[in-house]
C-alpha cells in the first residue's frame, strides 16, 4: 500500500550522521512539523540535526489526504462543548497562522497548491444538528462558514458548510521545498537513524541506534512523543483510516471542492491531477489501532462506497495513515514534562496535521527562540474538562482491558488449540496471514509474506500489548498505543523505540522489554 504521494519513484540521499558532534537542536522526525521547526531554526542561526528512522514523509505526512483548511469536520463544536470561547478561538488562531505560514512558503518557493472551497456536509437528516453545532462554533471564533444544500457532489445532502478559499497540497512537494532549504541554511538531515532516548541536562545527550550526538533541545515531531515522560502516549488515541486515489471513466470529474462528512463512517473527498487526469482521492473508514477484525474489510468498505458513487473509477492507489487523537481534543505542543525545559514536542493534531502541525512548529520555535504567541499561550494553560478526563479515564481503561484480554487470548490459544505450542507443530499461516499462538510462556506472533516465514515476540517492546496482525498492510500493530512493526519486526512507528524480537530455539530473546526513554533528563 503505497500512497499517492509517495509514488515517486525516488529515493531520499541522506546527509552522513556522525557520531560524537554537537547541535543547537536535534529534531527527531522529518515530517511536516520537524521540517518547518527545523527550517525556523535554521534561520535563527542554530546548527541543526534532523533525524528521521525511515525517511522524509513516511509515515503521518506522506499519507494524509493534505487538505489545509480550517473547516475541519465538526472539530470545533467538539471543542466547544469542552472549553471556553477563548480556548477555541485559540485553536482557530493557532489553524489560520499555521494556513497563512505554509501557504506564504509555497508562493514564496514556486511550490504548487490548489485553492478550492472546503464543505462539510451531513448525508443524513441527524447529521444537520451536528453542522448547525458547527456552524455556531465557527461562527463565534470568526469563521466566515454558510450553509446550504448545494455541494457539486453526485449525491444528495441535508445540509452542509461552506468555508471559501481555502487549499489542498501535495505534501512531498511541500516536504521536498523544506529538505531543501533546511539544508541551504545549514541545517543536516539524516534518514535511517532512529531516536533511542536522551539523558542529561545541559547539554542533553541523544542516543540512537548508531551513536550518540549533543545538543541544547531536542524536538519529538514523531507523531507520538517517542519518550514516555509525560505519558503521552496514555493521552492519546491511536486511529488508522483509508484512503485511495480513482481514476474516472471518461463523462465524470471530481467534485469542486474538498469534502468532509459529519457521520461515520468518515468521507472525504478531493481532487488531484495528474498526467494531465484529474483524480479523485477518497478517504475515511478508521478505527483505532490494532483493533480492528479485518483492516482490508474496512478499505474494501471505503472502496465500494465510492463505487457505488463513482461507477467505473479505478482505483490506481490505496493506503493508510495513523493519527493521534487527544483525549481531550485539543493539540499539544511545547515543552515536554520532566524535560527540564529542553525537550519539545508536538502531538494529537487529529487528522489535521497540515494546519496543526505548523501551527506547533511555529509555537516550539517561538519557545526555543525566546519569542511569545498569544494563541499559543492560552492553548498551554488550558484546563482538561470533566469531558476530556473522563475521556482519559475510558482511553486507559480500555487500553488495560485490552491488554489483559490480549494476553489472556494467547493463553486460552495455547490451552485449546495447542497445549505444547512450538515452532515446529504449529503450522505456518497462508501467504498474506499472521497469526498469535503461545509457545510455552512466550506468546508468539506468527507469519507468511512472499513465501516467507517469521516467528517473532507477540510482546510489543513498549509496554507489552499483545500485537495484532493487520491483514491489509501486513504489519503487526500494537492495540494498545498504536506501535506498529512489519512483518519480519521492524519497527515502524508508535511510542516503541525498538524491533519485536525474533524467536530462536528457545523461544524469544528479550521478549516484552520495555524500550521507551529513561526518564533520566
Amino acid at each position: 500500500m503505497t500512497s499517492l504521494w509517495l509514488d515517486r519513484g525516488q529515493s531520499f540521499s541522506s546527509d552522513p550522521f556522525t557520531a560524537g558532534t554537537s547541535y543547537d537542536t536535534v529534531v527527531a522526525g522529518a515530517g511536516l512539523t520537524g521540517l518547518v521547526t527545523a527550517l525556523l531554526l535554521a534561520r535563527s542561526g542554530q546548527r541543526v540535526l534532523v533525524l528521521e528512522a525511515r525517511y522524509p514523509g513516511a509515515v503521518t505526512t506522506g499519507n494524509t489526504t493534505a487538505k489545509v483548511t480550517l473547516l475541519q469536520g465538526s472539530v470545533l463544536s467538539a471543542l466547544a462543548k469542552q472549553y471556553p470561547k477563548k480556548q477555541v478561538h485559540a485553536y482557530v488562531e493557532a489553524n489560520r497562522e499555521g494556513q497563512a505560514w505554509l501557504l506564504r512558503y509555497l508562493d514564496e518557493h514556486g511550490v504548487p497548491y490548489q485553492r478550492r472551497d472546503a464543505y462539510t456536509y451531513a448525508a443524513s437528516a441527524q447529521g444537520t444538528a451536528v453542522l448547525r453545532d458547527e456552524q455556531a462554533a465557527a461562527t463565534a471564533a470568526g469563521l466566515d462558514v454558510e450553509y446550504l444544500r448545494e455541494t457539486g457532489l453526485p449525491f444528495p445532502v441535508h445540509g452542509a458548510l461552506r468555508l471559501a478559499d481555502q487549499a489542498q497540497i501535495n505534501p512531498m512537494d511541500v516536504l521536498d521545498a523544506l529538505v531543501t532549504d533546511v539544508r541551504e541554511r545549514g541545517g543536516t538531515i539524516v534518514s535511517g537513524v532512529r531516536l533511542r532516548d536522551v539523558t542529561g541536562s545541559h547539554p542533553l545527550t541523544v542516543q540512537t541506534d548508531q551513536g550518540e550526538v549533543t545538543a541544547n533541545q531536542l524536538v519529538l515531531a514523531t507523531g507520538t512523543p517517542v519518550l514516555d515522560r509525560g505519558l503521552y502516549f496514555a493521552k492519546l488515541k491511536p486511529n488508522r483510516s483509508y484512503a485511495a486515489a480513482l481514476e474516472l471513466p471518461e463523462g465524470q470529474s471530481p467534485p469542486p471542492g474538498m469534502y468532509i462528512s459529519v457521520e461515520h463512517p468518515t468521507h472525504s473527498l478531493r481532487d488531484y491531477e495528474r498526467g494531465g487526469r484529474k483524480l479523485l482521492l477518497v478517504g475515511g473508514h478508521g478505527h483505532p489501532v490494532g483493533r480492528a477484525t479485518s483492516e482490508k474489510a474496512h478499505l474494501a468498505g471505503l472502496l465500494d462506497w465510492a463505487a457505488g458513487h463513482y461507477p467505473g473509477a479505478v482505483p490506481t492507489h490505496t493506503w493508510s495513515a495513523q493519527d493521534y487523537q487527544a483525549t481531550n481534543l485539543m493539540p499539544f505542543f511545547g515543552k515536554l514534562p520532566r524535560g527540564r525545559g529542553h525537550v519539545y514536542f508536538g502531538t494529537g493534531y487529529n487528522k489535521w496535521g497540515m494546519t496543526n502541525g505548523v501551527a506547533a512548529a511555529l509555537g516550539i520555535a517561538s519557545d526555543i527562540l525566546g519569542g511569545q504567541l498569544h494563541w499559543a499561550e492560552t492553548i498551554h494553560h488550558r484546563v482538561t474538562s470533566p469531558a476530556g478526563a473522563l475521556s482519559a479515564v475510558a482511553l486507559n481503561a480500555g487500553v488495560a482491558a485490552k491488554l489483559a484480554t490480549g494476553w489472556g487470548h494467547v493463553a486460552a490459544d495455547g490451552r485449546t488449540k495447542a497445549a505444547d505450542a512450538t515452532p515446529e507443530n504449529t503450522a505456518p499461516p497462508a501467504d498474506g496471514e499472521g497469526l498469535v499462538y503461545r509457545d510455552g510462556v512466550h506468546p508468539m506472533a506468527v507469519s507468511t509474506v512472499g513465501e516467507t516465514t517469521c516467528r517473532l515476540s507477540a510482546v510489543c517492546t513498549h509496554l507489552g500489548g499483545i500485537v495484532h496482525w493487520n491483514d491489509s498492510e501486513k504489519s503487526w500493530d500494537c492495540p494498545l498505543h498504536g506501535s506498529r512493526f512489519t512483518n519480519e519486526g521492524k519497527l515502524l512507528e508508535g511510542p516503541a523505540t525498538k524491533d519485536l524480537p525474533l524467536a530462536d530455539a528457545n523461544g524469544t530473546t528479550g521478549a516484552g522489554a520495555k524500550s521507551s526513554g529513561s526518564d533520566t533528563v
